[in-house]
Parts: C-alpha cells; sequence; structure tokens
C-alpha cells in the first residue's frame, strides 16, 4: 500500500493529516486505545486523543465503552459515501440558495497547476451541451476519454485532433503532427481552455469565454482540420 498517497486521499474527505493517519492505523491494525495509536505512530497521546474525538464527530470512528477507552474504524467504504452524500445534498442546496446576480464569463482567466487544469477540464466536459472539439496528444485524450464517450452516447458531436491513431467509436477525428504538451479545447462554441498541460510542462492554461477569443480558436480549428485533410488528399494521390 502507498501509505503517503493513502494518507493524502484521506484528507479530500475533509480529515487533518494527523486525523487522516489515526484512521489509518484504526482501519488497519482494528480497535486500539490512544496509547497504542500513539506508541506505534510516535504521535504524543494528547493529540492522538485529539484526532480521535475529531474522527468520531466526522464519523470516521466509534468511541467503545469499555475499561480503556478504546475506538474503531467506520468502514472505509461507509465514511467516503457518508461524505459525498453529505457534499451531494451541501452542493445541491448552494446551487439554489446561488445569489441571484450572474456573473459573466467575459474575462480571460489564467488557470495554472495540473490538478487545476485537469479539474476544469472535467468540469467543461461534463457540461457541455451540443459538441466538443479537443487538440491534444494521444495521452490526455485517453486522460478524459470517460467523459468524452459519455458525451458521444448522448448523441453530442466530439471531434478530437491527436497525434497517433486512436480507436474511439463515434467521435470525429483527425492525426496531425506531435502535439507535445499543448492542449485546446472549445465546447458549445462558448467556452475554450488551450495552453500547456501535462508532466514536463508549464502547467499553464488560459480559460475564457469571450466570444472574440472563442472565434478565433474555432478558426484556428477548422484551418487546422482543413490542413491535415489537405496533407491526406496529397498522400492519396501520390499514392495513385
Amino acid at each position: 500500500m502507498n501509505e503517503q498517497k493513502f494518507i493524502e486521499y484521506l484528507q479530500h474527505f475533509g480529515l487533518t493529516r494527523q486525523e487522516a493517519v489515526v484512521y489509518q492505523k484504526l482501519l488497519v491494525n482494528g480497535k486500539q486505545t490512544g496509547y497504542e495509536i500513539s506508541k506505534e505512530t510516535g504521535v504524543s497521546r494528547s493529540n492522538v486523543y485529539n484526532a480521535l474525538a475529531a474522527l468520531v464527530d466526522k464519523g470516521a470512528a466509534y468511541q467503545l465503552e469499555e475499561a480503556a477507552k478504546k475506538y474503531i474504524p467506520v468502514k472505509l467504504e461507509e465514511f467516503c459515501e457518508n461524505c459525498i452524500r453529505q457534499m451531494t445534498e451541501e452542493k445541491e442546496w448552494l446551487l439554489l440558495n446561488l445569489p441571484r446576480k450572474k456573473i459573466e464569463e467575459e474575462g480571460y482567466i489564467t488557470i495554472e497547476g495540473a490538478e487545476n487544469i485537469r479539474s476544469k477540464i472535467h468540469n467543461l466536459l461534463c457540461v457541455a451541451q451540443e459538441r466538443v472539439y479537443i487538440s491534444c496528444k494521444v495521452d490526455y485524450i485517453q486522460e478524459f476519454s470517460k467523459e468524452l464517450r459519455k458525451l458521444i452516447e448522448q448523441n453530442k458531436k466530439v471531434v478530437i485532433i491527436t497525434d497517433e491513431e486512436i480507436t474511439f467509436p463515434g467521435a470525429l477525428i483527425y492525426v496531425s503532427e506531435d502535439k507535445g504538451s499543448q492542449i485546446g479545447m472549445i465546447t458549445d462554441s462558448r467556452y475554450v481552455i488551450t495552453g500547456e498541460y501535462g508532466d514536463g510542462s508549464m502547467n499553464t492554461c488560459l480559460y475564457s469565454g469571450q466570444h472574440n477569443f472563442v472565434i478565433l480558436f474555432k478558426n484556428a480549428l477548422a484551418n487546422e482540420i482543413k490542413l491535415i485533410q489537405m496533407k491526406i488528399n496529397a498522400e492519396n494521390i501520390q499514392e495513385q
């Protein structure tokens, strides 16, 4: 088990690092006292008991009424599902109670960091209503394949420009030159995200719903597709 990654992911479910460490020990060892966990982890007893109290409050552990105060973990799947359900309910409440003032998508927003870029692309794909054009290396296409396939299943247009042959039933595919770390996507002719993404790159993208920028990017993709088609036609003529 990758313990460091396990602890990191537990923190995504609302636990502090110390709480995540204590919860992980409970999951591995089962029923324990704060003293036993402290001895195993090297964390002070007071901090361990504070973490255990927090885990009980957050629904990740139960306290047993025994001679020596002991704790048992709530099953990992149950804890995660409870967190997701609560977050889903809170998300629905927030959407219903969203302030009425409309936030216009007219500016240019710089998105930095691979995880932030990945999340924005996922979100744009999830809310696309009619069509998606995406241009990037084939590895990135695979990364977003789940959302792209779902759009195709919903009879929405998906156009892929990538640098290797790829099997993607239902999508229009154009094979271009090496894409490197460049990525670009336009959804519903309304939103664009473009820039550098992936390992070894600067991981900086520009995102905008500004009409002129959307038109400019849309034309750039259309020209790229035309060049690919012209190259294919020229190769076919040479073969004849």
